[in-house]
């Protein structure tokens, strides 16, 4: 995995799979499969919704070691089946309504591969400098790691 940072306000994560691009698309759409990878391994998914459609809502949240629940949400953009989804990503924080932020948008794309192997493509629009410094900062290059090598273990158990 790499974690680049394109402009000022981007965050990019790639990452090659040894799986066919199907099946890392189902492991990153399938709400069972999302809850064994999102949390990696700094807690347990307790709550996965996922409207998989332009308009459609997603949340995930989780619980650490120390039972503290930890909630993203955000709003699908764009889906084309199998190649990309568009989508907003927003921290749940107490006291702050769901609906009152507009979070950083991702862009993932999965790119078939020779050999059956994939190339995802995260690219995260934040809106600043500040913003995007402060998600580098938070410790997300460990968990996004760990999401990382579950998905492709995920995506072995499914052939």
């Amino acid at each position: 995995m790499e974690i680049t940072t394109p402009a000022d306000d981007q965050i990019l994560i790639t990452r090659e799979f040894d799986a066919p691009k199907h099946l890392v698309y189902r492991v990153w759409t399938t709400p069972e499969l999302v809850g064994r990878w999102w949390s990696g391994h700094r807690g347990t998914t307790t709550e996965v919704e996922l409207d998989l459609r332009p308009g459609g809502r997603w949340r995930y949240v989780l619980k650490t070691g120390d039972g503290t629940e930890v909630g993203f949400h955000g709003e699908y953009r764009e889906v084309v089946p199998g190649e990309r989804l568009v989508y907003t990503e927003v921290f749940e924080m107490p006291g702050v309504p769901l609906d009152s932020v507009d979070g950083p948008l991702n862009t993932v794309t999965f790119t078939a591969l020779d050999g059956d192997r994939t190339l995802l493509r995260l690219l995260t629009e934040t809106g600043s400098k500040e913003l995007r410094d402060t998600i580098l900062q938070s410790g997300m290059e460990v968990g996004a790691r760990e999401q990382m090598v579950i998905i492709q273990e995920l995506a072995d158990s499914l052939r």
